[in-house]
């Protein structure tokens, strides 16, 4: 959000450069946890780790991991249960592998052990959580390119185009199994339902961006983009001792919220003005296959899905795309959504404030 107005280009640190190194190990770590005998289904589960994200969503997850440790109830016992081996598999090696006599290979090397390294003043738990996070947002990815039929992701063909959409689809599969596997390890009951609530809103998401209306997009982007970041920050805090009723939790629920809600609109916003240069995947995907209704404010604004070329609700031509994108161009849609992200942003902002 740098540079935008109402937004200071403070000269305060950058989160990214703070945490590069816990983020560095954040990556390098998940390549343990997605390990498979199966050639093909190696490659792919590791395909969009190998590629430069953002990674976002960990670094929230470890951000409010450092700012509120020690702060919460029980903090003294989770730093105390911190040291307990959290790599190692619940249960015997032999079950996990689905190991059977008569075959001489297992279906999957399912490590016994999976390293992880914590950064300074934050739990392993929370370490392993934002690996957790990355992993169901790269299987929600690799979901979505199969149902977008997009031929990139950040630049390079997306897993689809490189390997089929069945491929990609089991790819993304056994990322949220794996993913589910490491956050049992995690012996967290409340943080195991966060987590797992994530999958169900992914889906519910997707299956609302199929059928929008105009009273379904704050709920949709809660459900696709905003859900994970909420639930994985409070989780975050969760296992870092604050216990229900301290406001910390809230806070870090909150601020995902907000923060995950402006992150889509903005995303809104590049689909409809910039080009693949830019977005590392076709400008306007979604607009021709009719998955979306412009900038939600452009639909408040009372036009009229008739006249709105961008409301059609199934696939439609190149040309009708750039009809479209031209439609709210000329609208104030881009500029009522950008100031709309930008009251999310605030709102994610202020909200550390409202613990003080």
């Amino acid at each position: 959000m740098r540079g935008w107005p109402g937004i200071s280009s403070y000269t305060r640190p950058d989160p990214f450069v703070l945490l590069a190194s816990q983020l560095a190990q954040v990556r390098s770590a998940l390549f343990d946890l997605l390990g498979s005998s199966s050639p093909a289904l190696d490659e792919i589960a590791k395909y969009y780790f190998l590629q430069p994200s953002k990674q976002l969503r960990p670094l929230i997850i470890l951000l409010l991991a450092q700012a509120t440790n020690g702060l919460g109830k029980n903090w003294e016992q989770k730093h105390r249960e911190g040291t307990y081996d959290l790599d190692s598999p619940l249960s015997r090696a032999d079950v996990l592998n689905d190991f059977n006599p008569s075959i001489p290979t297992k279906t999957s090397p399912f490590s016994e052990k999976w390293d992880i390294h914590n950064g300074p003043g934050i739990l392993p738990a929370q370490t392993r959580l934002a690996q957790i996070v990355e992993m169901i947002h790269a299987a929600s990815l690799l979901h979505d390119d199969v149902i977008d039929e997009s031929p990139l992701r950040r630049g390079a063909p997306s897993a689809p185009q490189a390997y089929g959409s069945k491929l990609a689809v089991l790819g993304g599969n056994f990322i949220l199994g794996r993913a589910s596997a490491a956050l049992a390890r995690l012996g967290d009951p409340e943080v195991v339902e966060l987590i797992a609530s994530i999958i169900s809103n992914l889906v519910e998401g997707e299956i609302l961006q199929m059928q929008e209306g105009t009273s379904t997009g704050e709920r949709k982007t809660y459900m696709k983009t905003a859900s994970l970041m909420a639930k994985g920050a409070r989780g975050a805090v969760v296992l870092g001792g604050c216990v229900e009723g301290e406001v910390y939790r809230e806070v870090a629920y909150a601020y995902g919220r907000n923060l995950g809600i402006a992150f889509q609109l903005v995303d809104d916003i590049l689909d409809y003005e910039s080009g693949e240069a830019t977005l590392g995947k076709p400008g306007g995907a979604d607009l021709q296959l009719g998955l979306a209704t412009g900038p939600r404010p452009l639909r408040l604004g009372g036009t009229s899905p008739n006249r709105d070329p961008s409301s059609k609700g199934s696939s439609t031509s190149q040309a009708d795309v750039e009809l479209a994108r031209d439609y709210v161009r000329k609208s104030s849609g881009v500029e009522r959504t950008r100031d709309l992200a930008l009251a999310y942003a605030k709102q994610a902002r202020d909200c550390p404030c409202s613990s003080t």
